[in-house]
């Protein structure tokens, strides 16, 4: 075959086949630079001369998983753990302290794997003392003494959890202003650290949660659901499917979203996929439409419980915190000087199972409850059940809803919101002046085609012509 060909076109041949050789032992070369373990004695810092988003410097034994500097609004950046393919996050060593992305931050490993930013005293440690810091194929990093976990990322998880995780009643998902918790036997979302809006108890259906033999744990198993398990049963006490459920996929995870949704995702080989959603209807998320606003399912959208103030992304009234009690004592009667009483009929809070309620007589008697507490910010009342709903909490978004029984009391503080309130009063004020406006033009209108009626008899004008019309309109009105 080769004397077929020129000498010319089969030195191109083989220095075309050494190139591509090289190439692909480059390629190769580049991605196993990266290492597999750290030893005592490693030090990074980022590349600062480069728009790079992410930079590895620890990688897995499958290469689907890195850990390194994931930058962070431009400048800044995060000790994190990433999923390849996707360059998702899925751990985060230190969420609240960035460090930035210069020479001052160094990544190092001296029996604790630590980093240190000295321009903004950003800092975080794992406080151990190993021998060596490695990546498993699970995404779990851990330090290690001779070969035995000392410390491991999977015990302080941030907003995520990866399948065949142990989450336990030790530990917290985080996000924003949101995290999920475990109770004795259940696990919840709480808004603010102590406002439960979500819970799942367990039905201890295949495996019964006894009293004495621990607390309970939480697992993302690879067969498509999340469980709650006590000590080593192999069986959960709860079982919260996927869409997944008893199918292949090749890697799950569950992730606490910045709206305080707690969803499950599988990655599909291009892409994550929705698995899971502990909240499914928007209206029972936290604060869909923010402070003092309705949310009316059904995908009505967000307004305003006080229907005088005009919506706008982010809430109804600026975002307040504490009470109402300012010097007073607690459960010492509000003084009504600090706030307004606003009002709504057709409204329940989208959790009302989990809130504080008594029995009252009348809807006098429930906001009475209210009005007399410094701490409770309002009250729902139902007048088929005489419930009370007590809310120890600044107004978050409420719920719409067709029954005009389910009643609601309010305390507005003075001094918040009212921005909206004035727009509102503008537009109407306009309103008002438009429509006086059309009104004056249609008299006038009106008292002008009588006039040139009136004109053309007495004078017999053949065409009056527009000229003339637009002259008597603008007489009419001067």
């Amino acid at each position: 075959m080769l004397k077929m060909l020129g000498s010319e076109k089969v030195q191109l041949i083989v220095i075309l086949i050494v190139s591509l050789e090289s190439a692909f032992r480059w390629s190769v070369t580049a991605s196993s630079s990266i290492a597999q373990e750290l030893r005592i004695g490693f030090s990074a810092t980022p590349e600062t001369g480069t728009k790079t988003a992410f930079q590895a410097v620890l990688s897995d034994p499958s290469r689907n998983f890195s850990l390194g500097f994931l930058r962070v609004k431009q400048k800044q950046l995060a000790l994190a753990v990433l999923h390849v393919a996707s360059s998702e996050a899925l751990w985060v060593a230190n969420p609240t302290h960035a460090a930035s992305w210069s020479h001052t931050t160094r990544l190092f490993f001296n029996g604790s794997l630590v980093l240190s930013d000295s321009e903004t005293s950003a800092s975080w440690s794992t406080a151990s003392n190993g021998d060596s810091a490695v990546l498993l194929n699970t995404s779990n990093l851990q330090v290690q003494t001779r070969g035995t976990p000392i410390w491991e990322s999977f015990h302080f998880p941030t907003n995520t959890l990866v399948q065949d995780q142990n989450f336990t009643s030790n530990m917290t998902l985080s996000s924003s202003f949101y995290s999920l918790r475990l109770g004795d036997d259940f696990m919840g979302l709480y808004q603010n650290h102590n406002l439960l809006y979500w819970k799942r108890s367990a039905m201890e259906v295949k495996a019964q949660i006894k009293e004495g033999q621990g607390p309970i744990y939480a697992r993302v198993n690879p067969e498509g659901y999340l469980g709650m398990y006590q000590t080593s049963d192999q069986k959960p006490a709860d079982v919260q499917k996927f869409n997944s459920f008893q199918q292949t996929t090749s890697f799950l995870m569950l992730r606490l979203e910045p709206d305080g949704n707690l969803k499950g995702y599988y990655w599909d080989g291009s892409k994550w996929v929705l698995d899971y959603e502990a909240i499914s209807e928007t209206c029972y998320l936290p604060r869909p439409c923010g402070s003092y606003g309705l949310c009316t399912p059904g995908g009505s959208g967000c307004s305003c419980l006080d229907n005088r103030t005009l919506f706008q992304p982010g809430g109804c009234f600026s975002d307040v915190s504490g009470d109402l009690c300012g010097g007073e004592g607690k459960g010492i009667r509000t003084s009504q000087s600090t706030y307004w009483v606003l009002r709504r009929s057709g409204v329940e809070a989208p959790h009302k199972e989990l809130l504080r309620h008594v029995t009252t007589s009348s809807l006098a008697d429930c906001e009475d409850l209210c009005q007399n507490n410094c701490t409770c910010w309002g009250a729902f009342y139902a007048n088929a059940t005489g419930f009370c709903y007590v809310l120890d909490q600044p107004i978050q978004t409420l719920m719409g809803t067709g029954d005009e029984s389910k009643l609601g009391y309010f305390k507005v503080r003075k001094e918040e919101g009212g921005r909206n309130r004035v727009w509102v009063r503008v537009v109407a004020v306009l309103t008002v002046l438009v429509v006086v406006g059309i009104v004056i033009v249609g008299s006038g209108f009106c008292l002008t085609r009588r006039n040139n009626k009136r004109g053309l008899k007495q004078e017999d004008w053949a065409s009056p012509g527009p000229y003339k019309n637009l002259g008597s309109i603008e007489m009419a009105a001067r």
